[in-house]
C-alpha cells in the first residue's frame, strides 16, 4: 500500500524574485531620496548664504576680501574677512599638526600595540571623548588650560622668540597657540577612533606575510598597515580638520579676539570666523547680521575647497582607498 508522500517544496527566500526585488527597490529608492535631500539641504543652505550675504557685501564701503576690520554697524560700514579668515585657517593648522601625529600614534597603539585588556577600554574612552560638546572642551580650555600655558608661552618667547611665529611682544596666553591647543585636543579623538577602524581593516595576511619575512612590527606597519590605511587616515583627517574650521564655542572662550593678520601666535591676537559669529551675532542689527551670514559664506566655501582637496588626495591610492574606505 502506498503511502503519499508529503509535500517538502518550499520557497526559499533567496528565490522568491518578487520579495527580494521589492526590498531592493525600496532600498534603492529611500537610499535615492536621502542623497537628493541632503543636496537639496545644501543648495539651500547655500542659496541662503548668498542671497544674505551678497546683500550685505553690496553696502560694505571696504574690499569684503582684503579688509582686517570688522565694524558693519559704522557709517559708512567697514567690514572684511582677511583676518578672521586667516585666523581660522591658522588655529585649524596648528591644531592639525599637533592632532594628526598623536591621533595615527593613538590608533596604532589600541590596535597593534597594546594588550586587548587595555585596547578595548582605552577604545571606548577615545568614543566618549570624540562625543564631548564642544563648550566642556571652553569651560576646561579657559579655567584650566590657559592659566597653566603660561609658562609655556614665556619660555617659547625667550628661547625661540628669534623666530617670527613664536615671537612674544605681550603678556597673556589667551593666544592663537592655545585656541589651536583646545581644537587639537577636541579633534584627536575623531581622528584616532576613525583612525583605529582603518587599521582594524588591513587583511590578516598582509600582515602576517610581512612578519613571515623576518620584518619586525614597526616595519610591518610600515609596509603592510600605514600604506593601506593611509585614505582612511587621510579622511580622518579632514573630518577632524572641518570640525576644527568651524568649531564656535570653544575657541570663542579661549581667544583674545583681535581681528588682526598676524603670525605672532604666542601674543593675545587674531580671531576666527566662527568665534566672530558666536561674539558679534547677539549685539548685530539686521545688516549686521547679514553680514556675518556673509563670513559663514567664507567659511561654507573654505571647507566646500577642504573636503573636495581630501576627496583628490585619497582618488590619488585607488589601489587602497576601495578597501580602507
Amino acid at each position: 500500500m502506498s503511502r503519499a508522500r508529503p509535500d517538502t517544496k518550499t520557497t526559499s527566500p533567496l528565490r522568491s524574485g518578487s520579495s527580494t526585488g521589492a526590498g531592493d527597490r525600496v532600498f534603492r529608492g529611500l537610499s535615492r531620496g536621502a542623497g537628493i535631500a541632503l543636496l537639496g539641504i545644501m543648495a539651500a543652505i547655500a542659496a541662503f548664504l548668498l542671497i544674505r550675504g551678497l546683500s550685505a557685501i553690496q553696502g560694505d564701503s571696504a574690499n569684503f576680501l582684503t579688509e582686517q576690520r570688522w565694524a558693519p554697524k559704522d557709517d559708512p560700514p567697514t567690514f572684511g574677512i582677511a583676518a578672521i579668515a586667516f585666523g581660522t585657517v591658522l588655529s585649524s593648522l596648528i591644531a592639525m599638526a599637533l592632532a594628526v601625529p598623536v591621533a595615527v600614534g593613538v590608533a596604532l597603539f589600541i590596535s597593534h600595540y597594546a594588550p586587548r585588556r587595555i585596547a578595548i577600554p582605552l577604545g571606548y574612552v577615545i568614543d566618549l571623548l570624540a562625543a564631548v560638546p564642544s563648550v566642556v572642551y571652553g569651560l576646561w580650555g579657559i579655567r584650566f588650560l590657559v592659566p597653566r600655558l603660561e609658562p609655556l608661552h614665556q619660555w617659547l618667547g625667550a628661547h625661540l622668540g628669534f623666530i617670527p611665529l613664536f615671537e612674544k611682544s605681550a603678556a597673556g596666553s589667551r593666544t592663537m597657540l592655545t585656541a589651536g591647543v583646545v581644537l587639537a585636543i577636541m579633534i584627536l579623538p575623531i581622528i584616532a577612533a576613525v583612525s583605529r577602524e582603518v587599521f582594524l581593516q588591513v587583511p590578516r595576511d598582509h600582515e602576517e606575510a610581512a612578519l613571515a619575512l623576518g620584518a619586525t612590527r614597526w616595519e610591518m606597519i610600515r609596509a603592510a598597515v600605514l600604506p593601506f590605511g593611509r585614505p582612511g587616515v587621510i579622511s580622518a583627517a579632514m573630518l577632524g580638520l572641518g570640525r576644527a574650521l568651524g568649531e564656535t564655542v570653544a575657541v570663542a572662550m579661549v581667544l583674545s579676539p583681535r581681528n588682526v593678520i598676524s603670525l605672532h601666535i604666542l601674543n593675545p591676537e587674531g580671531n576666527t570666523i566662527a568665534a566672530n559669529i558666536a561674539n558679534s551675532f547677539g549685539e548685530a542689527d539686521d545688516f549686521a547680521r547679514d553680514a556675518l551670514i556673509a563670513s559663514g559664506l567664507v567659511l561654507f566655501v573654505i571647507t566646500l575647497i577642504v573636503n573636495a582637496s581630501a576627496r583628490l588626495i585619497v582618488a590619488r591610492r585607488r589601489e587602497f582607498a576601495g578597501a580602507a574606505i
